[in-house]
């Protein structure tokens, strides 16, 4: 008599990825390891990564598809998901206050911003207060530095003009 015995792998291998998380789009994101055990052979791991734009430039998700297969076909997949965001405001960079005679030149400099994930613009909201006569007034120009995803960052610059020059008399 002649007895068979026929084994047969059909259990998936057990796959461990590493975990979901969030972070700052200006981070590095790791491409951690996954690992992977069969009851009966070798496994290897494959991994597809997938990116997902957001609403803006610096929020976006990446998927990554992690599938281990053993030695016999039989697989197994699982997603990590990492979500990016960009909550950090641009780092705004104004001239500064300054007090002028009224017959000076007042310079109106620009000012300048970066930022961690994407493109800046700058705006810039100027109000003129009068002071106790024609030649005393306050100019206070108000820049806000907005990024692509609306984070922003706002400062004052303060120009004082006064006009501490007495009359000349011209002798006709």
């Amino acid at each position: 008599a002649t007895q068979t015995i026929t084994i047969i792998d059909t259990t998936d291998p057990v796959l461990t990825i590493p975990d979901d998380y969030t972070a700052e789009c200006s981070d590095f994101h790791p491409m951690d390891a996954a690992t992977a055990t069969d009851n009966c052979g070798e496994v290897t791991i494959d991994v597809v990564e997938t990116n997902t734009p957001g609403l803006c430039a610096g929020d976006y998700t990446i998927t990554r598809t992690f599938t281990a297969t053993d030695d016999c076909g039989n697989e197994n997949s699982v997603m990590q998901t990492i979500t990016i965001v960009d909550t950090t405001s641009p780092v705004l960079t104004i001239p500064a206050d300054y007090t002028a005679e009224c017959s000076d030149e007042h310079p109106m400099d620009d000012a300048s911003a970066t930022d961690n994930c994407g493109e800046v613009v700058i705006t810039v909201d100027e109000v003129t207060t009068a002071g106790s006569c024609a030649g005393d007034y306050v100019i206070t120009r108000t820049f806000t530095a907005t990024d692509d995803c609306g984070n922003a960052t706002t400062d004052t610059q303060t120009i004082t003009i006064v006009d501490t020059t007495a009359p000349v008399f011209i002798y006709v």
